[in-house]
């Protein structure tokens, strides 16, 4: 009786496995739901804004490079390399190229060094920080064309109230006209960037300064590693990448100087203070030439290439090392 009843359930198991094997395979899901079309579909709208408004004009400024291109008449068809050497021709074109580079390089060595010094005085909680921290970034709040107009009111010789403040005081005689030289009209540029980007670049150290796990600092100083070495040893080094990205922002934006030259001087006195972007809107709208004006920008578009590119391998050789 128990061997009978056995032999069906053993024939069932025989026949389970030829069963499964013959059993038709999961059907695939529909490829609007697979990880990959999702991905797609997320990532199309970025693509598009990118196609739209950076890669076509792009393209349109290429070809705008190399045609005589004026700007109320249209294409009149190639000139290449015509409009290159015309752009580096120019009377202001050098001026400009050490005028922008000089501007560059002290924005850069101020602005760094004041937002470091800033992220290290409020780095650590204590009363008072929050509202410092707050204080110091409230200038990056504002746009820079709002900046510059009221900086441009502030040093106006006739309505500013700094120089009438230095006339109560018997510092000067003379109304203090702030951008009548090229040294005052670039220092006073110098100081409305650095008062309204050291915020900026103060919040992005600081965040650098604060990921820098707090062991590392308690260990050497129980090694006897003072502030000043604790400082080149380990803040320094751990806060490369904050220091980079804020170098490559700062380094980019001072090439691309436009707005506060345009609105406190204008490029004077007497072309002194021309940027290389300047240099492009006078050619594209006060000369008209569309063509001159995009190979400058194509120039220029090259040489920040070169520059972040350089940046980057510097970084990732100074992490290899």
């Amino acid at each position: 009786m128990h061997l009978k009843a056995a032999e069906p359930v053993a024939a069932g198991n025989r026949a389970g496995p030829a069963a499964r094997r013959a059993a038709p395979a999961r059907a695939t899901p529909p490829r609007w739901r697979s990880r990959k079309a999702k991905g797609l579909a997320y990532a199309a709208p970025t693509a598009l804004f990118v196609t739209v408004f950076f890669l076509l004009p792009l393209l349109l400024v290429g070809q705008m490079s190399l045609s005589d291109w004026p700007l109320l008449a249209g294409d009149r068809g190639l000139n290449a390399p015509e409009n290159y050497t015309d752009a580096t021709d120019t009377t202001l074109f050098w001026p400009a190229v050490r005028f922008t580079l000089l501007y560059t390089v002290i924005v850069t060595v101020v602005l760094l060094g004041l937002a470091l010094l800033l992220a290290l005085l409020v780095q650590e909680s204590r009363p008072g920080a929050g509202f410092f921290r707050t204080v110091y970034f409230l200038p990056g709040v504002l746009g820079l064309a709002s900046a510059s107009l009221l900086f441009w009111d502030l040093y106006s010789p006739t309505t500013g109230p700094l120089g009438h403040l230095l006339d109560t005081l018997g510092l000067v005689d003379d109304p203090v006209s702030f951008l009548s030289t090229p040294t005052s009209a670039l220092l006073s540029t110098v100081f409305l960037i650095v008062w309204k980007f050291a915020g900026f670049y103060m919040l992005i150290l600081l965040v650098g300064l604060q990921r820098i796990p707090q062991e590392v600092f308690e260990a050497a100083r129980m090694d006897g590693a003072g502030r000043g070495r604790i400082f080149r040893s380990i803040t320094l080094p751990l806060l490369r990448p904050s220091l980079a990205l804020t170098l490559l922002l700062c380094v980019t934006g001072s090439l691309l100087a436009f707005d506060q030259f345009f609105i406190l001087t204008k490029g004077g006195p007497d072309n002194s203070t021309v940027t290389v972007v300047q240099l492009i809107y006078r050619e594209a709208f006060q000369r008209l030439d569309l063509g001159t004006a995009a190979a400058l920008s194509i120039i220029v578009l090259a040489v920040l290439l070169l520059l972040n590119a350089a940046q980057f391998r510097g970084l990732r050789r100074a992490d290899a090392s």
